[in-house]
């Protein structure tokens, strides 16, 4: 073995020692002339660069960049050079191994790469405008045709290989115009008439993303475009294509629709795994408690999402049995996992109606039991309508007082003349509709109604106390004992004609006044201050001019004291 080593090494040593021979007797033929193609053997391999000698007074030194792989040179080899400089300044002869290469190759560059033929080449610099690609000559690629679109940064590109189209060709300014884009834009051509023909919605292809919009995707299926719309991204809620998909990812799609006239592809990413619509009565029966997250807040409710591409509304209206929401955002936050019952399945519409209050007991199907009809409760004036009192007896459990059942004795036209917001207060409860959330109180059938026994509370003619509630054009209401009120008519105040109540009496002023009249079907007393302050003599008058319109009107009802009184008011 280490013979036969030896002897190899032996015979590259003759062999390197009769070309060096044939070098000097080429030298000293004065064969070595600039600008020519001549031999020279390599004598040493560097890193950086190739020793050569040509027969001349020094070595010359080749940069390793004008080799494409310097594993491919031996030492002793003979390679020709370009003789540029016989002696630079320092007396070294100055070569070149590319520019031999490129001084032979264009003798042949028209039978070789005519124009429009295809050239394999490697990318040996960058320079304005675009690249210097050696295809065994210089040749200059413009940065418009690198790719389709014009990259931005060129360095990438140095020391790669590639296939070109030969543009254009000028011998003698030696001068050849090289394209990579329209190389490429043929191949897509070729690839896309291939594509559009055999390509059929519902098949899966494998693409690349392209380039990602606000509305969507363009997937690379090798051959042209396709677009992959947000809608078609996901069966789930996504806000963004980025969420689905990178740039330069792998994707499988399928074909949704094809129109070979525009040469458009629409592609779906959710349409490759199963509709999660398609059993949803199954997987989510009427009924059934689900665990899902809060995706987003509306005015009337919260959406929930059970699962990717299956979202539930939970209505305002289904939240609390008895806490009063005005927005979701009170109760519920974006991104919130809970659990929800689910109420009802719209398939078709892809709805699912869930709800959270089911899944705590309805207070309301205790209501008859805790507060049942003819029960005394007690609760505060939480708010007030034109009708009546709502009355909270306890969180969420709210009665109402109608105007109609606050008082006996009073008139109520609106609440606030009896109740204000926060007063503590007194019922029975008259009426329980669970269904409807309703109970129905009366505060005034806490007590007796007195006019049931009027008489034992007020006779005619009995003199009375009482307060001014209310003053009208036509006479003032009167408060008596027992809240029961009476009526002074504007003709009944004084003996003096009175053009305005108001002139006379006052809210809140205290009166003495004698019960002229009692009204059952009105529930009202008639009050006289004028006749408050009779003589018995002047009773006596009036009782006799009463006798006398009681005989003038015989068959006729009977006249009480205040018919008396205002038939003498009319004389």
């Amino acid at each position: 073995m280490g013979h036969s080593v030896g002897t190899r090494g032996e015979s590259s040593f003759l062999h390197m020692s009769s070309v060096m021979e044939e070098l000097l007797a080429q030298t000293s033929l004065g064969l070595l002339k600039e600008g020519a193609i001549v031999p020279g053997v390599i004598t040493e391999i560097r890193q950086n660069d190739v020793i050569v000698d040509i027969g001349a007074k020094a070595e010359a030194v080749i940069p390793a960049s004008e080799f494409v792989d310097l594993g491919e040179l031996q030492i002793g080899s003979t390679i020709d050079v370009f003789l540029e400089k016989l002696e630079d300044k320092n007396g070294n002869p100055v070569v070149s191994f590319d520019k031999a290469e490129q001084k032979k190759n264009w003798d042949n560059i028209l039978t070789r790469f005519p124009e429009g033929s295809i050239a394999s080449g490697r990318v040996r610099a960058k320079v304005k405008g675009g690249l210097i690609v050696n295809i065994g000559v210089d040749s200059f690629l413009p940065a418009s045709h690198i790719d389709i679109q014009p990259p931005k940064n060129l360095d990438q590109y140095v020391g790669q290989t590639y296939d070109f189209k030969v543009l254009k060709i000028n011998l003698d300014r030696k001068n050849i115009v090289l394209s990579r884009r329209e190389l490429i834009e043929e191949q897509r051509t070729s690839k896309r008439r291939n594509l559009l023909d055999s390509i059929q919605p519902g098949q899966v292809r494998k693409g690349i993303v392209k380039n990602i919009t606000d509305f969507g995707a363009f997937i690379d299926l090798d051959g042209m475009d396709g677009l992959l719309h947000i809608t078609d991204m996901s069966w789930g809620r996504i806000s963004h294509p980025s969420e689905m998909v990178k740039q330069g990812e792998e994707v499988q799609v399928m074909i949704i629709e094809v129109n070979r006239e525009k040469e458009r592809v629409s592609l779906g990413l959710k349409q490759t795994t199963k509709n999660p619509w398609d059993d949803i009565e199954h997987k989510y029966p009427v009924g059934a408690k689900v665990h899902g997250k809060v995706v987003n807040l509306v005015p009337y409710g919260a959406f929930i999402e059970i699962e990717p591409g299956v979202e539930g509304l939970v209505h305002i209206t289904e939240m609390s049995w008895t806490k009063r929401i005005t927005k979701p955002s009170e109760l519920l936050k974006v991104g919130q996992e809970l659990d929800a019952v689910v109420l009802g399945i719209q398939k078709e519409d892809q709805k699912i109606s869930l709800g959270l209050r089911q899944l705590e007991p309805n207070p309301w199907d205790m209501v008859r039991h805790n507060y049942p009809i003819g029960a005394r409760v007690r609760g505060k004036v939480r708010n007030m309508t034109t009708y009546g009192a709502f009355i909270e007896l306890e969180e969420g459990i709210d009665g109402m007082v109608h105007v109609s059942d606050m008082s006996w004795t009073r008139k109520v036209n609106h609440p606030t003349e009896v109740l204000k917001k926060g007063d503590e207060v007194d019922a029975i409860v008259l009426d329980v509709d669970s269904s409807q959330q309703r109970i129905s109180l009366g505060m005034k059938q806490i007590s007796v109604d007195p006019w049931t026994d009027i008489d034992s509370f007020f006779k005619i003619g009995d003199v009375v106390q009482g307060k001014i509630t209310k003053i009208t054009s036509f006479g003032a209401f009167v408060e008596l004992k027992d809240n029961i009120d009476g009526l002074v008519h504007i003709s009944q105040i004084s003996e003096d004609r009175i053009e305005k109540v108001k002139d006379v009496l006052k809210p809140d002023q205290a009166v003495t006044a004698r019960v002229i009249k009692i009204d059952r079907e009105e529930r009202r007393l008639g009050l006289s201050i004028k006749a408050a302050n009779y003589s018995n003599d002047q009773l006596a008058a009036e009782t006799a001019t009463y006798d006398a319109l009681n005989r003038q009107s015989a068959g006729s009802d009977m006249m009480n004291l205040g018919d008396i009184l205002d038939e003498a008011q009319r004389k």
